[in-house]
């Protein structure tokens, strides 16, 4: 990738390509930690003014200062103890902050090449928002998703989710190593512009081994026939790829481009922090008032419920119901969408419902074997049952499809984990996972425990406690959707051994 790399410790930090690797593997960071850490670290040993890392990470922003206290005191916990058992991160009174680690610039570093599936493999990258209107920013996302979407549900492909390719977006990076970073030989370019009532789209198929343009074409058309653009979009992608022209399978479309707009602005914030989580609540509920019919918008807002829970650590009654009522309707309206159809699988699981919960997996994987979401969901689902070697495969899978994923695939991997009695990975996997999320602490801390390392476990216990003061073992475990009672007594043993309640 362009410009500079920096090593420290275990890490990689590459601020052009938006990635931070520990030990080769991508550790789930956030935007603005991963600006922070670039300014840090970019300045070794010295002291930056608080002023100066607001203005790193907020460029442009009014932001309160307690923001950037949550954001360094979040970067300690994801990058740990450094080799001398200190932090990386130095607090200095009344001035601001130092970075203490030795550090290395590197250039030309290369993450471990994944293999490549026996099935044609493509990331859609972001299209770029030609007009370079803010306000058209969510439609160019709102593209590049539908066009993942659409690509991952035709038979034969092997398709990179959406937070991988996200995390290229506005970067100058080479083709060929953007394939091999992502793991597959095809990647798909383009520019989008709306304005007027027309939408003009360029749209390129490039080949990584050889350069080669594949297939290209531009579309200008009128606003109204942007999902008619799409479908041919796709249906020529897979056309080059494959050998045959095929339009991809029917699905709902929203009637009204508003509500389009929100869902996809929506989507963006629920990924933030809870506070945003609450914002993108009062968008859907508008997206659903302007489009009653739009599928995409009751499941954003099941899973903007579900994502609730995570944050609270836990789910409640009235939040499980009505998360599980928008994910019925979604499935209603569109029972061809596999995002509708995980997230209800999910749900039917903690209602217990176990034998639709599995049918409605199943069928998701049918309806699309590319949805990395499924795959860990569905991890955590075969854990509690039981089935941990299914739960491993499962979020390994995931993670495939999704080398740069959201943070709470960490806490999948680190639960299967601890599940299986690998310890120290899941010590490994849950210390890297960034997240304003606690509920990972109660993984940790009972993996720590179960090696005898009971100082730092319970620490992490009392750190969990601190967010989640009404946590019991004994609640917690008639809450979670367990299937395997030996499975429920290891968890149980493990929080336990660390101090939990």
């Amino acid at each position: 990738m362009q410009g500079s790399r920096f090593a420290f410790g275990p890490f990689v930090l590459d601020p052009d390509a938006g990635t931070l690797l520990r030990n080769d593997d991508p550790v789930a960071i956030s935007h603005r930690g991963l600006k922070l850490l670039a300014a840090l670290v970019g300045r070794t040993g010295e002291i930056l003014a608080k002023t100066d890392l607001m203005d790193a990470a907020w460029q442009g922003m009014a932001v309160e200062e307690g923001n950037l206290t949550v954001q360094i005191a979040q970067l300690r916990k994801l990058l740990g103890p450094s080799a001398g058992g200190g932090e990386w991160i130095a607090t200095v009174p009344r001035a601001g902050y130092r970075f203490t680690g030795a550090v290395h610039r590197l250039s030309g570093m290369r993450r471990k090449t994944l293999p490549l599936p026996d099935k044609p493999t493509i990331a859609v990258l972001p299209f770029l928002n030609i007009g370079n209107d803010p306000d058209q920013e969510s439609f160019a996302d709102g593209l590049t998703e539908d066009l993942i979407t659409d690509l991952s549900r035709m038979p034969g492909l092997f398709v990179i989710a959406r937070n991988s390719v996200f995390a290229y977006k506005g970067k100058g990076i080479d083709v060929r190593e953007i394939a091999e970073e992502l793991g597959v030989r095809y990647l798909l370019e383009g520019s989008a512009r709306r304005a007027a009532g027309r939408v003009r789209i360029n749209a390129k198929l490039i080949d990584a081994v050889s350069g080669d343009h594949l297939w290209a074409d531009r579309f200008d058309r009128s606003l109204g026939d942007i999902f008619a653009v799409q479908d041919e979009v796709t249906a020529r992608i897979v056309e080059a790829l494959l050998g045959r022209l095929r339009a991809p399978p029917p699905r709902n479309r929203p009637k009204n481009l508003e509500a389009y707009d929100l869902c996809v602005r929506a989507r963006k914030l629920m990924d933030d922090s809870p506070q945003a989580a609450q914002e993108a609540h009062l968008m859907l509920t508008r997206a659903v008032s302007l489009d009653p019919d739009y599928a995409e918008a009751y499941r954003w807002l099941a899973m903007n419920h579900w994502m609730g829970w995570v944050h609270s650590g836990g789910p409640t009654e009235s939040n499980r119901d009505a998360a599980l009522e928008l994910a019925q309707k979604a499935v209603a309206i569109d029972p061809n969408d596999v995002g509708c159809r995980w997230v209800l699988a999910y749900l039917l699981a903690y209602a217990r419902d176990f034998a639709e919960a599995d049918a409605q997996f199943a069928k998701a994987i049918e309806l699309d074997p590319n949805e990395a979401d499924t795959f860990a969901a569905l991890s955590d689902i075969s854990v509690l049952a039981g089935r941990i070697d299914e739960g491993l495969d499962y979020i390994g899978k995931a993670f495939r499809l999704n080398p740069f994923p959201a943070s709470w695939y960490y806490l999948a991997l680190g639960q299967a984990q601890y599940a299986a009695g690998k310890n120290e990975a899941a010590i490994e996997t849950l210390r890297r996972e960034e997240t304003y999320r606690t509920s990972s602490r109660r993984f940790l801390a009972a993996s720590l425990a179960q090696l005898g390392r009971l100082e730092e476990a319970r620490a992490e216990a009392e750190l969990f406690l601190v967010a989640n003061p009404h946590f019991s073992s004994g609640h917690w475990a008639t809450t979670e959707p367990f299937r395997d009672a030996a499975t429920l007594q290891h968890f149980v043993d493990g929080y336990r051994k660390a101090g939990l309640p």
